[in-house]
């Protein structure tokens, strides 16, 4: 279903870490610790900066893969990880973009579910990668039918 795609990437798409939205974030998710948005703090820190809570990189966006076409509604969130090379300060570029890794259906009780691999990539101006996520998104056995319908 999404063989075509497997290894093709978004173009890289320009974000930055903005202090107000770092803010939110870290109190949206009950993490309001002052690493993340109190300046004094943060300079004070091993890391010499306010850094970002560790899943802030949701609110990134990482292009669109030519090809890749997803239904709006009916998909599963299956797992998602963080892996950082080091952490991602307040007020730096970061260039993200996405990876489709990989495909598999596997049998289930109410037919075949789909399980797409994303990998999504921060780098920084310099084009040394500071994070990836990877994300499993699964498709049921009804989406899959209505995305073969469309």
């Amino acid at each position: 279903m999404f063989e075509a795609v497997i290894g093709k990437r978004s173009k890289k798409i320009l974000n930055i870490v903005e202090r107000g939205a770092v803010k939110k974030f870290a109190e949206a998710v009950g993490d309001p610790h002052p690493l993340y948005f109190n300046i004094e703090f943060g300079k004070k820190s091993r890391y010499a900066a306010n850094i970002t809570p560790p899943t802030f990189p949701q609110v990134f966006d990482y292009g669109t893969v030519e090809g890749l076409r997803l239904p709006e509604a009916g998909l599963i969130h299956g797992e998602q990880s963080f892996v950082y090379r080091r952490p991602l300060r307040v007020g730096e570029a970061v260039y993200g973009y996405t990876v489709v890794e990989s495909y598999v259906e596997k049998p289930a009780r109410s037919g075949k579910l789909g399980f797409l691999t994303l990998k999504r990539v921060g780098e920084d101006a310099q084009g040394e990668e500071v994070f990836h996520s990877r994300s499993v998104i699964i498709l049921t056995e009804a989406v899959r039918r209505g995305m073969a319908d469309a």
